[in-house]
């Protein structure tokens, strides 16, 4: 089965991408949305797109761009996606935005898939058959050192002081958009790790949750809830993600939530 829902998540992310081509990041329109984030025609228009693909019957939707359908609280199998993750880089024309989408299986992310056309990236995954980018497998990151470790910071907490606690470590911090696409790039073996220490909507992070378990890293929450999706209120109070073979670099660290 979970086959067929790659094929699903590809299809579906090929689609959008065809529907992207008709804007230029960096010359489109956006408007505030109600709490203050931007969205453009293109999200919308990739939201309609992806619905139109994927959920069958019996299966939920959650999206940031549709009005949150509770009965997919019944559903043992939910889509989780983000039309465009960091609709402010694509409005601003830099390339670190994305499609996400994400399948959860009883709570759990197991499958996902992320594209960003800007940067070349299709990235794909799941328990069961591990990740690829581009169609090639990935390789598992051979960081021997903190001093060696490239972590990818939200550009926007950078931007709040939200990680001073992180500017005089020995490893490498990068100020990025889009937590999806973060979270891919771990995944995909092109980083060592990523954290957002403010709350997160599931639709910015469970399929680059899914992806990152896949290529074999480490996901978790620095409080004591468990990890798990399709809940009452989609919303996780921050996320660490530890690419594979990593883990051992990060056994002293301290993950503050800072909100």
């Amino acid at each position: 089965m979970i086959v067929e829902i790659l094929e699903r998540i590809e299809e579906a992310l090929r689609a959008a991408e065809a529907v992207l081509e008709g804007y230029t990041p960096g010359r489109i329109a956006a408007r505030a949305k109600a709490g203050g984030d931007p969205v453009t025609e293109a999200d919308i228009e990739v939201n309609t797109r992806l619905h139109e693909i994927l959920p069958r019957p019996g299966e939920g939707w959650l999206s940031e761009e549709t009005r949150d359908d509770r009965d997919r609280l019944s559903c043992r199998n939910v889509w989780v996606v983000d039309p465009i993750d960091g609709t402010k880089e694509f409005v601003m024309g830099l390339p670190e935005w994305c499609v996400s989408i994400g399948w959860v299986e009883d709570g759990e992310a197991v499958a996902g898939g992320i594209l960003n056309p800007a940067a070349g990236h299709l990235i794909l995954g799941s328990f069961e058959t591990g990740v690829t980018l581009n169609g090639r497998e990935v390789a598992p990151r051979s960081t021997s050192s903190l001093e060696d470790a490239l972590v990818l910071a939200s550009r926007s907490e950078v931007t709040r002081g939200e990680w001073r606690a992180y500017q005089e470590r020995e490893f490498t911090v990068r100020p990025m958009g889009s937590v999806a696409y973060k979270l891919g790039l771990v995944a995909a073996g092109l980083a060592d790790a990523t954290w957002t220490l403010v709350p997160k909507h599931e639709w910015d992070v469970a399929a680059g949750s899914a992806l990152v378990q896949a290529a074999g890293g480490s996901i978790f929450i620095p409080t004591d809830q468990d990890l798990h999706f399709n809940r009452h209120t989609p919303k996780l109070p921050g996320l660490v993600a530890l690419a594979a073979g990593t883990e051992r670099l990060w056994a002293a660290e301290s993950f503050e939530l800072s909100a």
